[in-house]
């Protein structure tokens, strides 16, 4: 079975980072994604799509994005149900997003209200009770690797000096 979505549009609102009660990171947002397709006479129809996040895709996304930002994002599509604070049971279909890219927009834009998150954002607004940690998207600290003895390598070239 197969279940990906794979989405190109801008965030429509202000992120706001939380965290579970456990400690982990989690987002929720919406992309305004534009159809494909436009009716004769009428206007380009966009379609609002919910989001969720976790862990360091969630802090990655909100310390590199912001409402009016362009963004990529793979993931699945879940849908689920929760009780209100009435009682009555009401279901949500979202994507879980596994990964999210920039799209290579232009860092500013003319017009709009957009400002790009890395600008507008604290440094460490991601973290949770101003802990010191390493943002996760940083490579974890590693100790050189070391490759041995070169010497039994030859370079081989082709007539024309190309490796290939």
């Amino acid at each position: 079975m197969l279940n990906r979505v794979i989405l190109m549009g801008r965030i429509t609102q202000d992120l706001e980072l939380k965290t579970t009660q456990s400690g982990v990171s989690v987002l929720s947002f919406t992309v305004a994604v534009d159809r494909s397709f436009v009716r004769q006479g009428e206007e380009r129809q966009t379609d609002f799509i919910d989001c969720v996040a976790w862990r360091q895709t969630a802090e990655f996304i909100n310390r590199y994005f912001g409402k009016g930002r362009m963004i990529a994002i793979e993931g699945s599509l879940q849908k689920r149900s929760y009780d209100d604070r009435s009682g009555n049971k009401r279901w949500v279909t979202e994507v879980v997003v596994d990964n999210a890219s920039f799209t290579g927009e232009p860092k500013q834009q003319s017009g709009g209200d957009y400002q790009p998150s890395y600008q507008s954002r604290n440094e460490n607004s991601y973290q949770r009770n101003d802990s010191p940690k390493k943002p996760a998207f940083e490579e974890p600290d590693q100790k050189p690797i070391s490759i041995g003895d070169m010497s039994d390598f030859e370079d081989i070239l082709s007539s024309d000096g190309v490796p290939f």
